[in-house]
């Protein structure tokens, strides 16, 4: 977040590994993904996607909802 705001950018991309190669998206990384969009949203700053990242393959959280 820190360097969105440094560099003025107007949308970020969140990425991380699932290190186990499942990309399956957790509760906790959707809970994750709305304090992060809340906290952007101070610095009006759009969150365009979280992505998850597995062994060959990646599920990005914007094409699914939580469970």
């Amino acid at each position: 977040m820190r360097t969105a705001i440094l560099i003025n950018a107007p949308a970020i991309i969140l990425i991380h590994n699932h290190p186990s190669g499942d990309p399956k998206p957790s509760q906790q990384d959707f809970h994750f993904t709305e304090q992060i969009k809340q906290a952007a949203k101070m610095f009006s700053i759009y969150v365009l996607d979280h992505v998850v990242i597995g062994y060959e393959r990646l599920i990005e959280l914007s094409e699914i909802k939580p469970c």
